[in-house]
């Protein structure tokens, strides 16, 4: 049987962000199960650039377009009068937020708020995925996952702006989309990882520059815990969430994307199964305190996604970081990123 019963064959799908490092495996991925895709996005901010090498503009109708440009954005979202939308556009890093604020908000809340009015205005839209982040909840800093219905909030910029945009959605849904059959969801995923991605402050990507140019990673914050996943976890759940939510409007709403509860780990316990897994690297540990505020324990409970998408991870933390890490270790070797990405996809699909 198809991955998702053919559902996304020849369905007219929406991108924004796609080419970031998670909207450009979410490409691939629609891409190999047959959908139309419009991408909208900005240039690539790394190079390399996962999108470059998968050469992005072939696998979808490429556009640049910074969604702080209403006009722009509504015309292109006429033109391309999407069935589903995946909004994955955002400034998506909690240190660059604090070094540029303003970008922040604007993006992630008003280009947001663009996104959803240029929806109004097309009749072809039937299902939203807006993802968010895990970190919209205003983190106590305790050992209890957050729920769904917990209160949003957020210290830093990038935070404070991801739990804003959850309002946005809510209100756009709850005043004008519902009305008209669209049915909208917020995703809210932990970290993750993979192959392909090459951001600035993030632990699998530091690693391996660090590693691959025989020098030690800078580590900060070791001690802080996450829910890690690779990254087909959960866009696998936001494409199945998108077909859900397709055939029963009445689920909108948020839902966590995360691993098992226990497989939620430290940085220190994820840079250990690195080393262990690469053969090789020095690490210096940083505790930094005061200067930077980012969360110390974050965890989600993810029992509400897998109630109604029966959805459950596939790959543990061990495997997760084994394939990130053969993925960077032959992309280094010559193999191609749509190989690599390719093999990774048709792997994750042989579990389901």
């Amino acid at each position: 049987m198809p991955l998702f019963d053919g559902f996304f064959q020849g369905r007219r799908v929406l991108i924004t962000g796609h080419t970031g490092f998670k909207g450009s495996w979410l490409t691939l991925w629609l891409n190999r199960l047959g959908a139309q895709i419009t991408g909208i996005s900005l240039p690539p901010t790394t190079t390399p650039s996962l999108a470059s090498l998968l050469a992005i503009d072939t696998l979808c109708e490429h556009h640049i377009c910074d969604i702080r440009d209403p006009r722009a954005l509504t015309s292109l979202v006429q033109k391309a009068k999407p069935e589903i939308v995946f909004h994955l556009a955002a400034q998506p890093l909690v240190r660059a937020s604090y070094r540029h604020p303003l970008d922040t908000f604007s993006t992630n809340i008003m280009g947001t708020a663009h996104l959803l009015e240029a929806l109004r205005q097309v009749d072809s839209v039937k299902s939203v995925v807006m993802v968010t982040t895990d970190k919209v909840y205003q983190n106590k800093e305790w050992l209890y996952p957050y729920r769904e219905n917990d209160r949003l909030g957020g210290h830093d910029p990038y935070s404070a702006s991801k739990a804003a945009s959850e309002l946005v959605v809510a209100s756009y849904r709850d005043a004008f989309l519902a009305d008209q059959g669209v049915a909208i969801a917020t995703a809210r995923a932990g970290n993750v990882i993979g192959g392909g991605d090459w951001s600035e402050e993030r632990l699998i990507p530091d690693a391996v520059r660090a590693w691959q140019n025989k020098r030690p990673i800078e580590v900060r914050s070791p001690e802080a815990i996450r829910p890690w996943q690779h990254v087909l976890e959960p866009l696998f759940s936001y494409m199945q969430l998108a077909k859900t939510l397709y055939a029963q409007a009445d689920l909108a709403g948020a839902y966590n994307f995360g691993p098992n509860a226990n497989e939620a780990a430290t940085v220190r316990e994820v840079i250990d199964i690195a080393r262990q897994v690469y053969g090789a690297g020095e690490v210096n540990y940083h505790q930094t305190e005061g200067v930077l505020h980012e969360a110390a324990l974050l965890m989600l409970d993810t029992s509400k996604s897998i109630k109604v998408l029966k959805n459950l991870p596939v790959w543990s933390l061990n495997q997760t970081i084994q394939k990130t890490f053969d993925w960077y270790r032959a992309a280094n070797q010559g193999t191609t990123a749509l190989d690599l990405c390719s093999d990774d996809i048709e792997a994750y699909e042989e579990l389901l």
